[in-house]
C-alpha cells in the first residue's frame, strides 16, 4: 500500500489537520443520509467539525404563504441535527443566488445567517 494511503486516515482523524463538514438540507432523505454518513464518519474515529443545514427556507424570511409552509415542514429536520448530531451548526437561508467563490461566501458571511442552535424561528 503506497504510504499516502497508509497515512490517510490518521490525518482525516486530526482535527489539526482536517476538519469536517457535513452539509444537508433541511429535507428528510437528504438529513436521513446525512445522519447515515455522521455514524459512518464516527465509526471511522472522524468528527465532523460542524454541520450545514442548507438553503432553508424557514431561515430565508420569506412571507409567501407556500413558502412559509415548506419552510416549516423543515423544523423537526433542523431540531434532529441541532439538537442530536451537531455541535455547531449553521443555518443557510435558501438564496436566489448561490454564493460562488470566495466572494459569493464572503457575502453569506456578511448576511449573518447565524448558527441554528441560535435561531428563534427554529421552535
Amino acid at each position: 500500500m503506497p504510504e499516502a494511503v497508509r497515512q490517510l486516515l490518521p490525518r482525516l482523524r486530526d482535527p489539526s489537520y482536517t476538519r469536517v463538514l457535513i452539509v444537508t438540507l433541511p429535507e428528510a432523505t437528504p438529513a436521513h443520509e446525512a445522519e447515515r454518513l455522521g455514524k459512518d464518519l464516527a465509526r471511522a474515529g472522524i468528527k465532523p467539525y460542524a454541520w450545514v443545514i442548507n438553503q432553508s427556507l424557514l431561515a430565508s424570511g420569506t412571507t409567501h404563504p407556500v413558502l412559509c409552509q415548506r419552510g416549516a415542514y423543515e423544523v423537526p429536520f433542523i431540531r434532529r441535527v441541532v439538537d442530536d448530531l451537531a455541535q455547531d451548526c449553521a443555518l443557510i437561508p435558501w438564496l436566489a443566488e448561490p454564493p460562488v467563490g470566495v466572494t459569493g461566501l464572503e457575502h453569506l458571511v456578511a448576511r449573518e445567517p447565524g448558527r441554528a442552535s441560535d435561531s428563534a424561528s427554529v421552535s
